[in-house]
């Protein structure tokens, strides 16, 4: 006795074979690029042009007598020479190196601290708190600058007076723009100051987004506080933290006017960084060809740093992956 089995038609339309499948038309493909074209180009006339000139200059002599005369004099590697040659170069890196980790550390963690704390506080002080922070930020870097020396003012500043109302009587007349440390001290103080809204407000929108359902989780699981934030506040916020950071390092390493503004880099050049020396040696002693061998070599250092984070991002993202 022999079976009969029929032939199941499949269910639904059948695809096309893939010789059948119609290609979009060129300009249909072609469009979003077409789109895109307009930002390229006027970022590539905005920045990549003016960022093509400097690399042409570091390798001139173009002091002011060639600038007048608009002569076009090339010396190679020789600007570059100098400046790596030069002792003090490498002292103020390493300066400029340790002040922007000092900033971008203060700045991080005093944002995250804050951003955790709107979390827990009361409506009401939560919108005095972030008024604060608004107001704070809405400061002009140089009315901020002109604050901080009344503050640490040798004989007027409220600092000092303060000190010494609390029975710190060695602060009486104690000046803290003596040295190159306490300089940078006070002026990271300021930039932390300054820079701290951005992060708080960035932090404290990523911990919006935490639903409450895991902080109830971990408290019926017994976790504590530290626990809590460990294992669940810190997962959620860490590609933000990691972000701020990155800006952070970006803004710090390369801020001039409050450097210049409060000691023009001194005493005795003791808070001299790497955007002053550029400006010393640029504009105010009109060997622009070496200022320009200084700014590629910062632009060198902060792609490097961009490198990094950049591969930090693709490593995160596979995880996720």
């Amino acid at each position: 006795m022999t079976a009969t089995v029929d032939a199941v038609a499949p269910v639904g339309p059948v695809p096309p074979a893939p010789s059948a499948v119609r290609r979009r038309p060129f300009g249909e493909r072609a469009l979003p690029y077409l789109l895109l074209a307009p930002a390229v180009l006027a970022l590539l006339v905005m920045l990549g042009w003016p960022a093509l000139q400097v690399v042409l200059i570091s390798f001139r002599k173009l002091d002011l007598g060639e600038l007048v005369r608009g002569e076009v004099v090339w010396t190679g590697f020789d600007n570059y020479a100098e400046v790596l040659a030069d002792p003090e170069f490498w002292s103020i890196t390493l300066r400029t190196v340790l002040f922007t980790a000092g900033c971008v550390a203060g700045t991080v963690l005093a944002g995250l601290g804050i951003a955790v704390l709107m979390r827990h506080i009361g409506p009401k002080v939560r919108i005095v708190l972030q008024i604060a922070l608004v107001l704070a930020w809405a400061v002009p870097i140089l009315a901020a600058t002109t604050v901080f020396q009344w503050i640490f003012d040798q004989q007027y500043g409220i600092l000092n007076k303060t000190l010494v109302l609390l029975g710190f009587e060695s602060f009486a007349g104690h000046s803290w723009f003596s040295t190159g440390a306490s300089t940078l001290v006070v002026i990271g103080l300021l930039i932390v100051w300054q820079a701290v809204p951005f992060i708080a407000f960035t932090l404290y929108a990523g911990l919006l987004a935490v639903p409450r359902d895991l902080y109830e989780a971990a408290g019926m699981d017994g976790a504590s506080g530290t626990q809590t934030f460990r294992a669940v506040t810190w997962p959620s916020i860490a590609p933000l933290v990691t972000m701020s950071t990155f800006l952070s390092v970006l803004w710090d390493f390369k801020v001039f006017a409050q450097v210049w503004a409060i000691r023009e880099g001194g005493p005795d050049g003791g808070s001299t960084t790497l955007p002053v020396l550029q400006y010393l040696k640029g504009i105010a002693s009109s060997h622009f060809g070496v200022a320009a061998a200084v700014a590629v070599v910062m632009t060198l250092v902060l792609v490097v740093f961009t490198a990094q984070y950049l591969r930090m991002l693709l490593r995160s993202g596979r995880e996720e992956l």
